[in-house]
């Protein structure tokens, strides 16, 4: 039985629980669900080494139990998180940690605080009616998207195993339960404040924002003006990261404010997808059905949440009503100047532009935004079509071209285009085509390759998952051993492509 199992002393670095310890009330200690049958089916090996963790003591039957949640590790302190949040646009005042538990905190080997949490491991006091639990699909899924996000280079929650329960869960078939162990920077949400915002609890938001101050951006400590300055530090690193997600085709498909990040890092794989052909209207989500998350609306819907966000600090903005809105103001209507810097930033990069001057920065935001017309128009390959272009720096414009080849109109489109793109690259400084090729990857999470994947970790196979997986962890790799991963799913897929939550 697991219970009788031990683990090792020197499995986990010691436990430093902050989020039990200095914030009494705004968790419920709460135990994991044992398991009849763990068996671990995914161990991130070089996640695990950056922890600080003993792999060889987590990858037997001690591990299993572990993130299965049969075995507690000693001083981990678990606890339900309690959180609110709009979704879709209506507000609830008390999501929480529904299937989920903080297990509790490390300190990285770069001496980081991390969270080690579950997902899937049971009911809890904020789980609504559901059962808490999870199933293998949806949680390799959250494997396979944060891993490919991390490999590209982006802040993401990370996976650092998935444990099979040996039971079934009851969705609209019968699956296979599973648990997902996340790690993130914390599991501090826009839905955190609005949880005590809404109960008009001001010292338990002002007590939040002292704790989040401390933990994400300890420089500001004790500094007059600190919240707002709090609030300007999460938009800004939300404007970063969503243009970095917009300069992948990547669409989240679920941006509650309960699943923006106070740390700027993606949270919560549920229904997300990468674009191939583009289409700014793209919805993957089969539970968005007004395209409130497509594509498009994601810099617009990142702002809506930060609005949130500041509302529930404004009592500590200034005791002057009218003052505390000017400053929350201020930096909402900043934040699409902040988005836009970040977009052309990442445009830039993409495009292979030199650093502009002045009279560039016009000029580089038409051209960006006319190749994602030509992309538009004319349905191409999103991610191909980026990556074409380090052959077009290096003096082969064919494949690029062939993308547009079928297309009416097409040649004659890309070929303007080419010409002002070459024209701007003539620029001391330009980036080589070697750039282009670390700026654009090769490789995405292709919804068909991950859907054929799960469906067969599903029943029981392994081996297509793993392999994929290899592949999204090389994204800018011309390895043609990679060339399938690399192929756009058929066009009859893609467009009745739909994603689900998994819960």
């Amino acid at each position: 039985m697991s219970d009788a199992l031990t683990l090792a002393p020197t499995a986990f670095p010691p436990f430093d629980n902050s989020y039990a310890r200095d914030l009494p009330g705004f968790a419920t200690p709460w135990r994991p669900a044992a398991v009849a049958a763990p068996a671990l089916l995914f161990f991130n090996a070089p996640l695990a080494a950056e922890l600080g963790l003993d792999a060889a003591a987590l990858q037997g039957p001690a591990g299993a139990a572990v993130f299965a949640g049969n075995l507690v590790p000693e001083g981990a302190e678990p606890v339900a998180q309690a959180y609110a949040g709009h979704q879709f646009g209506g507000f609830s005042p008390q999501l929480g940690d529904g299937r989920a538990l903080l297990l509790g905190e490390v300190h990285d080997r770069q001496g980081r605080r991390r969270d080690i949490a579950f997902k899937g491991s049971g009911r809890t006091p904020f789980s609504r009616g559901g059962d808490g639990r999870a199933a293998v699909g949806p949680m390799l899924r959250e494997v396979l998207i944060s891993e490919a996000l991390h490999a590209l280079g982006l802040p993401t929650t990370r996976a650092l195993a998935v444990a099979a329960t040996g039971e079934w869960v009851y969705r609209e078939d019968r699956l296979p339960g599973a648990v997902l162990t996340r790690v993130a920077a914390s599991h501090l949400r826009v839905g955190t404040f609005q949880f005590f915002a809404a109960r008009g609890e001001v010292e338990r938001v002002r007590q939040l924002a002292e704790y989040t101050i401390a933990r994400h951006d300890p420089d500001l400590a004790g500094t007059p003006g600190r919240y707002r300055a709090l609030l300007e530090r999460v938009a800004r690193r939300q404007a970063a990261l969503i243009a970095r997600w917009m300069g992948l085709g990547f669409i989240h498909g679920v941006m509650n404010t309960d699943n923006m990040t106070i740390s700027g890092e993606t949270i919560d794989y549920g229904p997300c997808a990468f674009m191939e052909a583009f289409d700014p209207g793209a919805v993957f989500s089969s539970i968005d059905h007004q395209g409130r998350y497509a594509y498009a609306n994601q810099p617009g819907i990142a702002r809506w949440n930060l609005a949130r966000l500041a509302e529930t600090l404004l009592p500590l903005l200034s005791d002057d009503a009218d003052a505390a809105v000017a400053e929350a103001t201020a930096v909402i209507n900043a934040f699409p100047d902040w988005y836009q810097a970040e977009w052309l930033g990442v445009w830039r990069t993409k495009l292979g532009l030199a650093p502009p001057s002045p009279a560039d920065e016009a000029g580089d935001a038409r051209l960006a935004e006319a190749w994602l017309r030509l992309l538009q128009e004319h349905a191409v390959d999103f991610t191909l079509a980026a990556r074409h272009l380090a052959d077009a720096a290096a003096g082969d414009e064919a494949p690029l071209r062939g993308l547009f080849d079928a297309a009416d109109g097409g040649p004659a489109g890309i070929t303007a285009w080419l010409g002002q793109w070459q024209a701007r690259r003539t620029a001391p400084g330009t980036p080589d085509a070697a750039a282009l090729r670390a700026a654009n990857p090769r490789i995405i999470p292709r919804n068909h390759r991950v859907e054929e994947a799960l469906a067969a970790a599903t029943e029981g196979d392994l081996a297509p998952f793993e392999t994929l997986l290899a592949a999204l962890r090389q994204p800018f790799d011309d390895d043609p051993a990679l060339s399938p991963f690399a192929e756009p799913a058929p066009a009859a897929l893609t467009a009745g492509y739909r994603t689900f939550c998994g819960t």
